[in-house]
C-alpha cells in the first residue's frame, strides 16, 4: 500500500498487483494498472498497456526471476524485500555477469530522516495507512491467523 503511494509521489507510472476483490482498493491509493496475481496476465506481470518495468518492489514469497525478466526494461530493476536463498543467487550471478538487469536484495534499517519524511507526509495527509482490524492482546492469536492466511486488506493492529 504504501509503496502505490510512494511511488506515485515520485510521479512514477504505477502497475501493482493484488487479488481480484482489492483492485479498486489499490487503485484508489493511485495505480494506474492494477493486475489480478491470480490471471495469466496477472501472473506473468504483463502490463495492460505494454509497458516495460523499470523497477520492481517485491514483497511476495517464492516468485522466481524469470517472472520478472521478461516485463523489465533494458535497466530494470528488482528491490526484493522478502529475499530468499534463490534471490541471493540471482543477485550474485546478475553481478558476476554485468547484467544491466539487476535484482537488489533489500534488508531494511530504519534512518531517522526517512522515518521524519514519512511522518511529514502522512500528517499532510498525502500517505494513508489502512487498517484492516484491531485485536485485543488476548486475541493476538486471531490477529496472527489473519495475518498468516494473507487476506488482510491494510495493517493489523494488536492493542493492549
Amino acid at each position: 500500500m504504501h509503496a502505490v503511494q510512494l511511488a506515485k509521489l515520485g510521479n512514477a507510472h504505477v502497475t501493482a498487483t493484488c487479488g481480484a476483490r482489492n483492485i479498486d482498493f489499490v487503485k484508489s491509493l493511485g495505480a494506474d494498472e492494477v493486475l489480478d496475481y491470480k490471471t495469466p496476465d496477472g501472473a506473468a506481470l504483463k502490463s495492460p498497456s505494454d509497458k516495460k518495468y523499470d523497477a520492481v518492489i517485491h514483497c511476495a514469497k517464492d516468485m522466481p526471476w524469470s517472472s520478472f525478466e521478461p516485463t523489465f526494461s533494458a535497466d530494470g530493476k528488482i528491490l526484493d524485500y522478502a529475499p530468499g536463498p534463490g534471490a541471493m543467487m540471482t543477485f550474485a550471478i546478475k553481478k558476476l555477469t554485468y547484467s544491466k538487469k539487476q535484482l537488489l536484495p533489500v534488508f531494511l534499517s530504519a534512518k531517522g530522516e526517512n522515518l521524519d519524511y514519512l511522518v511529514k507526509l502522512v500528517k499532510e495527509g498525502k500517505l494513508k495507512t489502512v487498517i484492516d482490524s484491531k485485536h485485543s492482546l488476548s486475541k493476538a492469536e486471531d490477529a496472527w491467523a489473519k495475518s498468516i492466511d494473507g487476506h488482510a486488506t491494510g495493517k493489523i493492529i494488536v492493542e493492549p
